[in-house]
């Protein structure tokens, strides 16, 4: 895998070799903002960002591929970012060194039309990798120390490249047989991703060679076995491993791993560190339907796909509306001889026209051949798609429209308005439909769907909507609770997961013997930046309570924050001897507090909703309220003053001071 920027120092780029031909037809088809950021970095000419070359303001999810411009002007740009491609190609031109902070920040505030806050320039820099990361590009570790990571999806990978450059003693046990976790389970026909590719890849491992603006689940899975070849993990992975519990051993200031292969031998692993990557949306659930064990037919969960199963000319009943179904539907669709889909509560479609679009070969050639290119093409989707959206998310106690449930603020409403015209739009002269597909919510309340053709599969003869709540199976026959009755050949649960009861089944117990579960319960999971529990030592937990991102950005981002912190506290237990750190219960009491008092004024604590996020009690355990960079910059620098310390070893066996 290609890794740009870390080859070859911190601000190495890649190298221009296409021919002119090549270069003139690729620049046809790059992106007239980010083409100009790369003008205005490699020339240093402020110009480019004054008129007549300023471009429009990007709006909502649109990349703004024109720049608002006439096309003669965006033909100068063309001709000029060639000029400046050649010169590089042909050794008479030098590679400019990147912008860095204000400078960084207003070019990408000119090449957006608005103004991108200036608390963005630090953490934009290092993801661009316009400076090192002194995590993934830091000195070794200096110590003697092992980890054990559970998974080896996104976070084990991401966690356990980090550790192994700064040359920590790491072990993997991943329960399947290959690494990709949630994109090696889910591999449902359709299944992607509704983050944009080239922001949901890692800012040490870029991948400028996605050949879908949204990738589909086979191409993410490859490009994680990538990262994990080219960071050498696999020889640090047990696969097949399925890890069964954890206790803490105090005297030895250790943690006792206890793990059954996939022949049934339990073993015990002894390690210093353990990282819990095991996430949230990895236990399946399929609800218990009176008659389900009658039914004849095949059923199955859409993360436990039976790709044995012929849909041709079936009737295929789809239980759920959420992120999987929209995207399991319109793929089976053409092929099942009818569909089914049962609603328990309509859902927010969100239209983006780079949804279903592939990346042209020519402009892949931009992202892999023109310096800078890739870098602020992924700044601007940042920026867009990380926390822009998070202040209208905010409840606002004096918006009037707040009465009626549909809204929460004067821009909730507006969005309300645009998604409500645009879902009538597409569903046109079907009133059923519209009756049966429009939230009574306020958008964002829940998940918010990317429309992959949803609209148009539903218009089709051979699909219908049921918005009865499913109360029974009785045989073939799917019964709802209006007392309608629908015969099925499949059954498809696009039911969600377990996601509130965060690490079950695991049995980890921490110094007092106390298991997690007994600390959380089944549904009220809770954690320091979602990353500690007190009275759990030198536990590490990955994408834990709070930490799923409800209003936009990559999963990437949010891991390498949690990286970040787990790694500068082990670099502050080694400088100061310590053997384990645990989170002071005072500190993580604090920290929740504020998690659920800055709840209170989201939209997913507004009345009249149920979502997965929230417990029965209704406090949000699964969504973090922060704006990502808020995040990034609370797990930047953590201290041991906020920790219970124990002393290494060879001074002390146990206490704590």
């Amino acid at each position: 895998m290609p890794d740009a920027h870390r080859a070859t120092g911190p601000v190495g780029l890649p190298t221009v070799t296409a021919d002119d031909a090549a270069l003139r037809d690729a620049l046809v088809a790059g992106n007239i903002p980010t083409l100009l950021l790369v003008l205005r970095t490699l020339t240093g000419d402020p110009r480019w960002f004054s008129p007549p070359y300023r471009p429009s303001r990007t709006i909502a999810m649109n990349d703004n591929d024109t720049g608002g411009l006439p096309e003669e002007i965006q033909q100068e740009i063309r001709d000029a970012v060639l000029d400046v491609l050649r010169d590089l190609r042909d050794g008479t031109g030098v590679l400019a060194p990147p912008p860095l902070d204000g400078e960084l920040i207003a070019m990408l505030s000119e090449s957006l039309g608005e103004q991108v806050p200036a608390e963005y320039a630090e953490s934009m820099a290092e993801d661009a990798g316009f400076v090192p990361s002194d995590v993934f590009d830091g000195p070794p570790l200096g110590a003697d120390l092992s980890v054990v990571i559970i998974g080896a999806g996104i976070s084990g990978i991401c966690a356990g490249t980090a550790l192994r450059r700064l040359g920590v003693d790491v072990t993997i046990l991943e329960r399947n047989d290959d690494v990709g976790g949630t994109w090696l389970d889910n591999d449902y026909p359709g299944a992607g991703v509704d983050t944009p590719s080239h922001l949901y890849a890692f800012s040490f491992a870029p991948w400028p060679s996605w050949t879908r603006y949204y990738a589909k689940q086979p191409e993410i899975l490859d490009y994680l076995r990538r990262v994990a070849d080219q960071e050498g993990l696999r020889p640090l992975i047990r696969f097949g491993t399925e890890v069964l519990g954890a206790t803490w051993d105090s005297p030895s200031s250790t943690w006792r791993v206890r793990v059954r292969s996939r022949e049934g031998v339990v073993s015990e692993i002894v390690s210093d560190v353990l990282v819990s990557s095991v996430g949230q949306l990895n236990r399946p659930v399929i609800p218990a339907l009176p008659g389900l064990d009658t039914f004849p037919g095949p059923a199955f969960h859409t993360a436990e796909w039976d790709h044995s199963v012929d849909l041709a000319g079936k009737r295929v009943g789809v239980v759920g509306t959420g992120a999987s179904a929209m995207q399991v539907v319109p793929t089976i669709a053409s092929d099942a001889g009818s569909v089914v889909i049962f609603q328990r509560s309509p859902q927010w479609v969100a239209p983006n026209g780079n949804y279903l679009r592939e990346v042209d070969p020519r402009t892949q050639l931009l992202f892999e051949q023109v310096p800078y290119y890739r870098p602020w093409y992924r700044l601007r989707l940042m920026w867009m798609f990380q926390d822009k959206l998070h202040p209208t998310l905010q409840r606002d106690p004096s918006w009037e429209g707040a009465a009626d449930g549909r809204s929460i603020n004067a821009t909730n409403d507006k969005h309300r308005e645009f998604f409500t015209r645009y879902l009538r739009e597409q569903l046109g002269d079907r009133d059923d439909l519209i009756a049966k597909s429009l939230p009574d919510y306020p958008p964002y309340g829940k998940r918010m769907l990317l429309d992959c053709d949803w609209f148009t599969t539903l218009r089709r003869d051979d699909v219908s909507l049921v918005t009865s709540g499913v109360a029974a199976i009785d045989g073939s026959t799917v019964v709802t609770d209006d007392g309608g009755r629908h015969d099925v050949d499949v059954l498809v649960f696009a039911t969600g997961f377990s996601a509130r009861k965060m690490l079950h089944p695991l049995d980890i117990r921490g110094r007092s013997g106390e298991s997690l579960r007994e600390r959380w319960g089944d549904d009220d999971a809770w954690a320091h930046l979602g990353i500690e529990v007190p009275d759990f030592p030198n536990l590490f937990l990955m994408y834990g309570p709070n930490t799923n991102l409800g209003h936009g950005g990559s999963t990437m981002f949010h891991a390498e924050c949690q990286v970040h912190y787990m790694v500068e506290l082990l670099r502050a237990m080694v400088a100061a001897d310590v053997a384990a750190v645990e989170v002071r219960p005072q500190v993580c009491e604090d920290y929740v507090a504020r998690v659920d008092a800055a709840h209170e004024n989201m939209i997913w604590t507004h009345p009249g909703m149920s979502t997965w996020y929230r417990n029965a009690a209704g406090r949000v355990v699964t969504n973090s309220p922060w704006k990502l960079q808020d995040y990034w910059t609370m797990t930047r620098r953590p201290s041991l003053d906020e920790h219970l310390v124990t002393p290494a070893r060879q001074r002390s066996s146990k206490g704590v001071a």
